[in-house]
């Protein structure tokens, strides 16, 4: 009878333990498949956003949170609180931490020069703990004033719950929201941003490669940091400087890193052909409107105001992007009023179809009103619209 009972309870134990298995397995998925892409292009000296994809959706940061911690380690340092040599000590808790880490023991301690290359190159979470500790007590401490510090910056849609971007469904952040802390970061303490272009990192007899593959695959790639955790996918930061212009980058949910940043690249390269195809147009009518001021003058006229207001014009949906930026180009060339508008190629999804609004916008309402009528003079289709803030603002 007993051994009845021990073979009964032996199989309820393997088929729960059955059931525990794919419940895990089912959650994973679930989690995987639910993955929300999202992306940012913006003009880092100005804040306008140059292409955006779901800038809005929250979704999990992973370890571009280590780039708030690393903010605030520069706060310490700026203040005269730290300096890179302060030993910061290693707790229980610290040491516990999950991979990705160095494997910091117990009271041993870390310099705040190796913690910041740590955090950047490894992504350490034992030392982003340690760090936590150190400025604020504890973990959660820290994360209040991490989320303190992003509601200062203009972050209103992010919410940290820890230093290093371990899983916590409550720890949110936006492709803007991240954006405008990699602008903030550099603008804050340009001292110290160089640190986000170091390739290597070396700690004891090891040697760490950093996982910001843009500092070998793009030239001019200046940092910043990668992430990633099941749920959210493989995210990236990324500072690029070329031609005097400077762009910060966000991508969330990649499939692989390679993907990721394959996509990154192809936003980069397309986000600057677009930046040098608008400044041709705007110098060649410079040079026209040059002229005409010149022949004003001698007539005794004026020219009319081209202030820039929260106005345009769409020109059209299209397939692909580069349909839709030519569509833009051949729509400044067509109308006079249009000269001083700034290309906006947009991206939207219709029943899982990808469109790309073309549209010339920062005109007043009567202007996009007069250029639209001009335009469908020409036969060129186009409509009036009013058009939101396109930067991502400032602290």
């Amino acid at each position: 009878m007993q051994k009845e009972v021990n073979k009964s309870l032996q199989k309820s134990v393997h088929i729960f333990s059955l059931i525990i298995v794919f419940i895990g397995f089912f959650l994973s998925a679930t989690s995987s498949s639910a993955r929300q892409y999202a992306a940012i292009i913006v003009d880092e000296f100005t804040g306008r956003v140059l292409h955006a994809e779901y800038p809005d959706v929250k979704t999990y940061p992973a370890s571009l949170t280590k780039i708030m911690t690393l903010y605030l380690v520069f706060e310490q340092l700026r203040a005269g609180k730290f300096t890179m040599l302060t030993k910061l000590r290693v707790s229980a808790q610290a040491a516990s931490s999950p991979p990705s880490k160095l494997g910091l023991k117990v009271n041993r301690s870390i310099t705040v020069r190796n913690a910041i290359r740590a955090l950047i190159t490894k992504s350490a979470n034992d030392v982003a703990t340690a760090v936590a500790e150190a400025i604020s007590g504890t973990e959660p401490r820290f994360a209040i004033l991490m989320t303190k510090r992003a509601r200062q910056l203009g972050m209103k849609a992010t919410n940290f719950r820890n230093a290093s971007g371990l899983p916590d469904r409550r720890q949110v952040t936006t492709a803007r929201d991240m954006a405008r802390l990699s602008i903030a970061i550099r603008r804050d303490f340009p001292k110290y941003y160089y640190v986000f272009a170091l390739k290597r990192f070396r700690f004891g007899r090891r040697n760490y490669r950093n996982h910001n593959n843009l500092l070998v695959r793009f030239p001019g790639t200046t940092g910043i940091k990668t992430g990633y955790i099941n749920a959210s996918g493989f995210n990236l930061a990324v500072s690029i400087e070329r031609n005097g212009k400077r762009l910060v980058g966000i991508i969330f949910g990649g499939k692989t890193p390679s993907s990721r940043d394959n996509r990154m690249i192809t936003l980069l390269h397309r986000t600057l052909n677009m930046i040098s195809s608008h400044e041709r147009i705007v110098q060649k009518h410079t040079q026209s409107k040059s002229r005409d001021m010149m022949q004003a003058g001698r007539m005794g006229s004026s020219l009319p105001n081209y202030r820039a207001e929260g106005w345009g014009i769409q020109i059209g949906a299209f397939s692909r992007f580069a349909q839709a930026f030519l569509a833009a180009n051949r729509a400044v060339e067509a109308s006079e009023g249009l000269r001083w508008a700034r290309i906006s190629v947009e991206k939207s999804s219709i029943r899982n179809k990808s469109l790309y609004r073309a549209r010339l916008v920062d005109i007043s309402q009567n202007r996009a009103i007069q250029a639209c009528r001009e335009l469908q003079a020409k036969q060129v289709p186009c409509q009036v619209v009013q058009v939101g803030p396109t930067a991502v603002g400032d602290r």
